[in-house]
């Protein structure tokens, strides 16, 4: 893939109080072994008002992001010496940070399996650089949603903790427990998890749950609500093996069952 294979925006250089404001803009953490990727995504990000870490292979990648945090990470799949989903695997055991996988054209394998790992958006090579910069600003918004509980469609001055018997969302701390166990939920599963719990009982389509996990601006397909919820189950069912509080109705969607 060449940079010719991007649809560049116009306006590609910083301005001129870039430096002076670079600790309060979002830093992105782009991981890919194709140098001309890197060269184009990173001025194009950083024109849009982002700070960019670049790597060129997962294990220097996983290093530099343990040792440093950062608001966003966009990793390739294939890559040498560590690929992107072992890459994901180990960021997912310490950092719940926002992921979105870069991913062959077509290669539903590979979607799939980067969602079923914990990665929050998917984007399909080759892709527009405006496309991309929209999902990063989508993901982001969607993240400081799930801090602040400022969703679309939640009652006015309604608390940032919300306590449905065992289960506790803090979304202040984007904290997630069972029964005092913390549950380590990514940005995506959490919102989900919320908009289920918040109305016990009601039946939510799939279609509903993509608007309060995604938003207007970003297509996904049902399966990969489906594999969000699967993963959302192993992760409760890890600290509490009896747990069944999310409720597949089949072709219609799910619904949470407050515990009697």
């Amino acid at each position: 893939m060449s940079k010719a294979d991007f649809d560049v925006p116009d306006a590609c250089v910083p301005d001129e109080d870039y430096d002076a404001r670079t600790e309060a803009l979002p830093v992105i953490a782009l991981v890919d072994d194709d140098r001309n990727i890197l060269a184009s995504v990173q001025l194009t990000l950083e024109a849009e008002g982002f700070v960019v870490h670049s790597y060129t292979d997962g294990k220097s990648a996983l290093q530099g992001l343990l040792s440093k945090p950062v608001s966003l990470a966009i990793l390739d799949v294939h890559m040498p010496q560590m690929d992107g989903m072992e890459l994901l695997r180990r960021l997912r055991t310490r950092s719940n940070m926002p992921v979105i996988f870069l991913t062959s054209k077509d290669d539903e394998v590979d979607q799939l399996m980067g969602l079923r790992l914990g990665a929050d958006d998917y984007i399909t090579k080759p892709f527009s650089l405006r496309l991309l910069v929209e999902r990063i600003r989508a993901l982001l918004r969607r993240h400081e949603i799930s801090q602040t509980g400022a969703k679309t469609g939640e009652p006015a001055g309604s608390p940032s903790v919300l306590a449905r018997g065992p289960l506790t969302l803090d979304d202040a701390r984007h904290q997630c427990l069972w029964n005092g166990k913390e549950v380590a939920l990514t940005v995506t599963e959490f919102l989900l998890v919320r908009t289920l719990a918040i109305r016990p009982g009601l039946v939510k389509s799939r279609d509903q749950l993509i608007d309060a996990a995604y938003g207007d601006n970003v297509y996904v397909d049902d399966r990969t609500i489906d594999s969000h919820i699967k993963r959302v189950r192993k992760k409760f069912r890890a600290v509490d093996s009896s747990f069944n509080q999310i409720e597949t109705l089949y072709g219609i969607g799910y619904k949470y069952k407050d515990l009697p």
